[in-house]
């Protein structure tokens, strides 16, 4: 019998479900079973919104959409708390939603500082605690947090999205320690993912291909990642063949971090 991941009867929140890797990792989780809870800055009729949930329901698993602006406390309240009356338990919560922030340390204001480490560090935090109660609950329960590549090596200009992004592995090993045995905790941390976000990066350069071309050349792997890929990684990290995994990044980058970058 061939190896299989199932998260059948499970209900995963997944945050940023509408667009990139959220959406890969969104996918991903329902095609292994689990129904899927989502949300973005989308309106719940929009396009991206609509796609997110058919995406889900074309796997035969329940979709639940909730706009979402992840940096309310009060916003990220009412959604697990829709999340709960809509489907009576939270057993998996991918945390993914984020920005690039990329001023540089001189010329970030206090208020940019500020931003980012609301978005991309406190909001994982203030989530993963109102699902805390759901998730030991679950008998399952399990909290994945999207990191970066750049939480072990950035490039300039990356401050201040690179030092929340660090900071990201300490409150996974926090969490895990505090939270086990029955929640789980792990991160993930990307390297260059096909993505919107990817592209406009490429598209920043005078010659977008040959930009591109020479990233692909810094990864043994000899390619860019993509979503689904990243969404494997979580939907195998939910199962229970991953349940000694907790309290650990794992950085998932095409091998670009074991290459030095002038060979």
């Amino acid at each position: 019998m061939a190896l299989a991941i199932d998260l059948s009867g499970r209900v995963a929140l997944v945050t940023g479900a509408t667009s990139g890797i959220g959406a890969g990792i969104a996918h991903m989780l329902a095609k292994a079973g689990a129904h899927v809870a989502g949300c973005g800055m989308s309106e719940p009729g929009s396009p991206k919104a609509s796609a997110f949930k058919s995406a889900i329901t074309t796997t035969g698993q329940r979709a639940f959409y909730h706009q979402t602006n992840v940096e309310s406390p009060a916003e990220l309240e009412a959604m697990v708390a829709a999340v709960v009356a809509e489907f009576g338990r939270i057993d998996i919560l991918v945390s993914s939603a984020g920005r690039n922030v990329f001023k540089g340390a001189e010329n970030c204001s206090e208020a940019e500082w500020m931003g980012n480490m609301d978005l991309n560090l406190a909001s994982h935090w203030r989530l993963a605690k109102l699902c805390k109660p759901h998730l030991e609950a679950s008998g399952h329960g399990m909290v994945q947090i999207m990191t970066s590549n750049h939480a072990w090596a950035s490039i300039p200009g990356c401050f201040p999205y690179n030092v929340a992004k660090t900071a990201l592995t300490g409150l996974v090993r926090s969490l895990a320690i505090e939270w086990g045995p029955k929640v789980r905790v792990v991160g993930i941390a990307p390297g260059f993912i096909e993505t919107p976000g990817n592209d406009e990066w490429f598209a920043s350069f005078p010659d977008p291909s040959q930009e591109r071309d020479r990233t692909i050349r810094t990864h043994p792997a000899g390619k860019l990642g993509t979503c689904e890929e990243i969404g494997a990684w979580s939907a195998f990290l939910a199962s229970d063949y991953a349940a000694f995994a907790t309290g650990t990044t794992y950085l998932i980058d095409g091998g670009r971090l074991a290459l030095l970058q002038d060979s």
